[in-house]
């Protein structure tokens, strides 16, 4: 799945791919945001973690579950 998060403030986005279902993004957004830790902690494919402070969250875009895969298929 692709996922976009926006900074306030910022020009850039942060964008990667994980193999998380939506619900369960979701969840641990809706959770980071109510919660008193003030960060967002999300994980992808490659093993790079991604920790946000919630302040600064402008948004977060789930995209589809199917990945788009680009190149040859050996």
């Amino acid at each position: 799945m692709d996922i976009r998060i926006g900074i306030f403030n910022s020009p850039r986005e942060i964008g990667f791919e994980t193999s998380q279902p939506a619900n369960e993004i979701e969840e641990t957004v809706a959770a980071a945001l109510a919660a008193q830790t003030g960060f967002l902690k999300l994980s992808d494919d490659k093993g790079k973690v991604y920790i946000i402070p919630t302040v600064g969250l402008a948004y977060v875009e789930l995209g589809s579950e199917q990945s788009r895969h680009v190149g040859f298929v050996a």
